[in-house]
């Protein structure tokens, strides 16, 4: 039995089924200006997430990973990859000093993107605070085929007291979306 797809213009692709099971080939036609050798300005070639959920702490005032990471392999060179992160559960210990808060940055590989948070969950005051989440997106320009990671470090804005990031293993999230250019 074969199936035949017929165009509106008036072509066709007939898919006929094998004689042989070992014979599974399907051959697709190469055909210039559709999705399957080129793709549109601004159209989503792929979708990667990540989530993680295990609480995270520091009192330092030097940057941390996170735990929240997610890796894509770019299919062009020219691809922009826009990056949506969603970090959960921030914290900030009422302990120390006043000034504390909890900074977050995003990275590619070891290159610092952007800084998401400054001094988050800040109070001005000595109390606890859970600010539940920093969320931010970014548009990057890898120019690479290889593989890419992203994720996100965080630090006590102050040595004298501590923060957190999925506090009470709440989940932090990060999306990576290829969009042609």
């Amino acid at each position: 039995m074969s199936l035949v797809l017929q165009s509106s213009g008036g072509g066709s692709v007939t898919l006929q089924e094998p004689v042989t099971a070992s014979n599974l080939t399907i051959t697709v036609p190469a055909v210039t200006g559709t999705m399957l050798t080129t793709a549109s300005t601004g159209t989503v070639l792929q979708v990667v997430n990540a989530t993680y959920a295990t609480e995270v702490s520091s009192s330092s005032s030097t940057y941390a990973d996170t735990g929240l990471t997610a890796s894509i392999t770019p299919t062009s060179s020219s691809s922009k990859i826009l990056i949506l992160v969603n970090q959960n559960g921030v914290y900030k210990a009422g302990t120390g000093t006043s000034f504390n808060g909890c900074s977050i940055q995003l990275l590619r590989n070891s290159t610092v993107l952007a800084k998401i948070a400054d001094s988050y969950a800040y109070t001005g005051s000595l109390i606890d605070n859970i600010s539940g989440q920093c969320s931010s997106s970014y548009l990057d320009s890898p120019a690479t085929t290889s593989s890419v990671s992203y994720k996100t470090q965080f630090m006590a804005t102050q040595n004298t007291a501590s923060v957190k990031v999925q506090a009470g293993s709440a989940v932090s999230t990060i999306t990576l979306l290829e969009i042609a250019a």
